[in-house]
């Protein structure tokens, strides 16, 4: 029983205590309750992002992404590397236990024999095993080092996630902005081909003098405009493609020839719970809490510096002069050698050491609330903005209903003669700039949807590796 206590008690004094302060979560530097919203009380669901985006299309084109990017590479490889660093900072706190061997032999001339005048050969081989120089962690500084690789790597699995959410608004949002360009380009082809037909009319109708001069001009104004608009629609276009194309890390596997138009994209209802909400969900947010607890951590580690350290060094083996002999009876030999380090002076570094360390705590402790801030307002802003595309997109759709019957009026009177060519063409250009609006007013609402998605978390669960 004496035996059993001695050894729990050894064992707890090697595994040693800690240091770290106690780690409380700064309070939410923001309202409780959204301003512009009724927000539900209980605990939100976020749908998961391929039943939030429901073309078919754009879900091979995030599928894609999240395979070729580079930057998701970047993201992945930086977890990995901060794994091996967590398993190599958590091995400091075991022994290693080596295996070794040895052969040494030594002729020495006879003037420096002390035993006589005949010069000697001396042999000695020697097998052993044991440890060496292992710390004993009493103060707990090993531990704290190994909490604040393990919170490192929490951090970058969090940073990969805000990568992975990130990526999958951009390929979304780009995809729409390719779809708003390419609806826009036949827009103006097809206003092209109505301000051509203007032209050769109003220029027939010139040559018989019945239009003027001024009429002619400004039907090839207009046409001209058009052209202009055709060829920075051209221009988006590609270079929206080439946006794309970037994202996937490469061209995409499937045909994105075809325009979809923008009316045809439905997202899924996305709830609205608490702000505090964003403080489980957002991966920004998480992060920024790992590396707030690994500066804690670390704190432990610069204070556990200004006690003594032990370290152990220790083996057993066999010890002979002959090699067939290296494991008789009687050869056995065996080496204790512990160490102690106090530190005494040293010229402030390790006060300097922990300043920095509780420094950088709060450093860590206002990027945590800058997070929750910013993430705030960018729900915020996504929920004022959901509220006010919709009402822009009924405004604009009244618009364009109201430029289309103005146009066909124009039309009406310019054919039975009785307005000239310009009010015509003033009514095409209104209409023209009306269905403009409406398809940018359409993908920002769409664009907008989908920051709010990547805004209030993106539905992301929260899971850490199984094996580290």
């Amino acid at each position: 029983m004496k035996h059993t206590a001695l050894a729990a008690a050894l064992l707890a004094a090697l595994s040693g205590c800690s240091l770290i302060p106690n780690y409380q979560q700064p309070a939410s530097p923001v309202a409780a309750q959204w301003d512009t919203v009724d927000t539900q009380h209980s605990a939100v669901v976020l749908p998961d992002w391929r039943e939030f985006f429901q073309d078919q299309q754009l879900q091979s084109l995030i599928e894609t992404a999240l395979h070729n990017n580079r930057d998701m590479r970047i993201a992945a490889l930086n977890v990995d590397a901060f794994r091996a660093q967590y398993r190599i900072q958590r091995s400091a706190r075991f022994p290693s236990v080596d295996a070794g061997g040895g052969a040494n032999r030594q002729r020495i001339p006879g003037n420096m024999n002390p035993a006589g005048n005949d010069s000697t050969i001396n042999s000695q081989y020697s097998a052993d095993l044991g440890i060496t120089a292992w710390e004993l962690d009493l103060f707990g500084r090993l531990g704290s080092l190994r909490d604040q690789a393990l919170e490192t790597y929490f951090a970058s699995e969090q940073a990969q996630r805000s990568t992975q959410l990130s990526l999958i608004a951009s390929v979304a949002t780009a995809w729409l902005s390719l779809q708003a360009d390419q609806e826009a380009l036949q827009l103006v082809r097809d206003t092209l081909a109505t301000y051509e037909d203007s032209l050769r009319l109003v220029e027939r109708s010139y040559d018989a003098g019945v239009a003027s001069l001024l009429e002619v001009q400004q039907a090839r104004t207009s046409t001209s405009s058009a052209r202009v608009s055709l060829a920075q629609f051209e221009r988006q276009s590609a270079q929206s493609r080439n946006a794309l194309n970037l994202l996937l890390g490469g061209e995409p596997d499937i045909d994105i020839s075809t325009p979809v138009p923008l009316k045809h994209f439905k997202f899924a209802k996305l709830p609205v719970g608490l702000p505090a909400d964003l403080l489980q969900r957002r991966p920004d947010i998480l992060q920024a809490e790992y590396e707030l607890k690994a500066a804690n951590a670390n704190i432990g580690a610069a204070r556990a510096a200004f006690f003594p350290s032990i370290s152990l060094t220790a083996t057993a083996g066999s010890l002979s002069p002959d090699l067939s002999g290296l494991f008789d009876s009687g050869s056995g030999s065996w080496l204790f050698k512990p160490s102690i380090n106090l530190p005494i002076f040293n010229a402030g570094r390790l006060r300097a050491n922990l300043d920095y360390s509780e420094i950088q705590k709060d450093i860590r402790v206002a990027s945590y609330e800058k997070a929750i801030q910013t993430a705030f307002q960018e729900v915020a802003d996504g929920l004022s903005n959901r509220m006010t595309y919709k009402q822009q997109l009924i405004a604009h759709d009244e618009l364009v209903q109201s430029g289309e019957e103005y146009y066909t009026l124009a039309d009406r009177r310019f054919i039975e003669g009785i307005d000239n060519q310009l009010t015509r063409l003033d009514a095409q250009r209104l209409l023209f700039d009306a269905q403009q609006q409406r398809i940018s007013t359409h993908f920002a609402q769409l664009a907008s949807e989908i920051n709010l998605y990547k805004a209030l978390g993106g539905g992301y669960t929260e899971e850490h590796a199984e094996s580290l």
